[in-house]
């Protein structure tokens, strides 16, 4: 999402079959899901983020198998750093109610009405001290991308 006078949400356009998705992708074996969430959506969006929180999970069959789908918040910087991926036809930055009407799969519509609704909508409490000594204490060291996603 991008914070503004209203937040906007990202959705994307698929170039295989033209559907309107939220971003999302496949975890590379050595990736952790943050990580992995992480990369699909400056890959599928073009824009830096900032992952916030963890949101939910749909779950689905595909070729027979499930698939699991982790959605995190995130925020995105006020502009793109990077071209999005072929497999991306458009990036569009909708409201909230623009966002659920454009997109194309009924369980992500669902999704982002009933969960992603308490995500985007609600308003931020500023951070307390504390949390911003975790998120400062967490950014140091090698290890801090792993560290600071538990912050």
């Amino acid at each position: 999402m991008r914070r503004g006078a209203r937040p906007r949400v990202a959705v994307i356009q698929r170039s295989k079959d033209k559907l309107w998705v939220l971003p999302r992708g496949k975890l590379k074996s050595y990736e952790r899901p943050v990580a992995g969430a992480r990369r699909e959506v400056v890959e599928e969006t073009g824009f830096r983020v900032q992952v916030c929180e963890f949101v939910g999970v749909i779950t689905y069959q595909t070729r027979g198998r499930p698939k699991v789908v982790r959605f995190w918040l995130m925020q995105a910087e006020a502009h793109p750093s990077y071209q999005v991926m072929k497999d991306v036809a458009a990036v569009e930055w909708l409201s909230f109610g623009a966002a659920v009407k454009r997109l194309s799969l009924p369980l992500e519509k669902l999704f982002l009405t009933n969960v992603g609704r308490h995500a985007v909508l609600r308003p931020r409490r500023p951070q307390t001290r504390m949390a911003k000594a975790l998120t400062i204490k967490a950014g140091s060291g090698p290890k801090s991308s792993a560290r600071r996603t538990r912050a």
